[in-house]
């Protein structure tokens, strides 16, 4: 299935689920976090249980917030860590100059600090280009890695525009001047089109797109949402992230590390095609497909992705 824009995929999602009966009651509230000060900066995050620790890792334009009916089902038996990063979130909101690195630099200093041990990484959206770059670079951390809707080899890099197919439009469309920071800054089509209505289960509440919403309450604290996607690696630029984005496949496609994958239909950065592809070239992969879903799998399936986190976490 070819990758949509975001806009004809918030289009086309319908409502038709069935609605499981949850282990934890689902929430709409954001969970207490608390604050580390790293380069000059607060790094706010949710940290909650003792044991193994088992770091989310959150992507654009979402925050700690998109795991608050995850965490329960591992906080009883495991450490769960689960940042802002860096300008997102409850996490202070400096300029960056370059979207990646300097994220990239914020969040790997704030998880040295913990001094983290046989960490598992759950990981989505641009945190997994940052989840699957720390664990390639800190392999004595981390021991295990589940993943959904991530960046993973044939997704990114891009040789060219032509290679997005229908992705494309909306990327070339946030990389010209004016048009971006319409769509994005003023429009604001990440949060209020992409989040809001990419569930089968019809648009989130308005309770959750209001905490979503919070950290940007003004078209300019939204910048970074545009920035984001802004760092798309296509024909080697941003030659920083387009380097990034190489190793970590050649990394992942060698790795003997521990992987859970979850996966939707028909998704937007992992499509079918693209988890039959991964269930055949990724060693030591396990796979759980969740049903119907967008990109935002999290408030789809909360329920089930803690529970298979947690049965997968007791097997080694």
């Amino acid at each position: 299935m070819k990758r949509r824009t975001l806009l004809k995929f918030a289009a086309l999602v319908t409502a038709a689920s069935v609605m499981p009966l949850p282990a934890f009651a689902d929430t709409h509230q954001a969970q207490d976090k608390s604050y580390m000060t790293v380069l000059g900066q607060k790094i706010a995050y949710v940290d909650e249980g003792e044991g193994r620790p088992v770091v989310f890792l959150h992507g654009n334009p979402a925050s700690s917030y998109l795991w608050r009916n995850i965490i329960p089902h591992l906080s009883a038996t495991h450490r769960v860590i689960a940042p802002d990063l860096i300008g997102m979130g409850d996490s202070d909101k400096p300029v960056l100059e370059n979207t990646y690195a300097d994220s990239a630099e914020y969040m790997f200093t704030f998880l040295d600090a913990l001094d983290l041990k046989d960490a598992v990484l759950v990981i989505h959206d641009w945190g997994s280009g940052l989840g699957w770059h720390y664990a390639r670079t800190r392999p004595e951390r981390v021991s295990a890695i589940a993943f959904m809707e991530a960046m993973t080899p044939g997704f990114i890099p891009y040789e060219s525009y032509e290679s997005l197919g229908d992705f494309a439009e909306f990327v070339h469309n946030v990389n010209t001047p004016g048009v971006g920071e319409e769509m994005i800054m003023n429009q604001n089509i990440l949060l209020d089109q992409f989040m809001r209505y990419g569930s089968p289960n019809g648009p989130l509440s308005d309770e959750v797109m209001a905490e979503y919403n919070r950290y940007y309450p003004t078209a300019e604290s939204r910048k970074i949402l545009l920035d984001w996607p802004r760092e798309i690696p296509i024909a080697g630029e941003p030659a920083d992230v387009y380097e990034v984005a190489t190793a970590n496949n050649a990394w992942l496609l060698a790795s003997d590390l521990p992987k859970l994958m979850f996966h939707v239909d028909p998704g937007a950065i992992l499509p079918m095609a693209q988890a039959e592809y991964l269930q055949k070239n990724l060693n030591n992969l396990e796979t759980v497909f969740l049903g119907q879903g967008g990109h935002f799998v999290q408030e789809d399936y909360p329920d089930e992705i803690g529970k298979a986190l947690a049965e997968w976490l007791m097997r080694f």
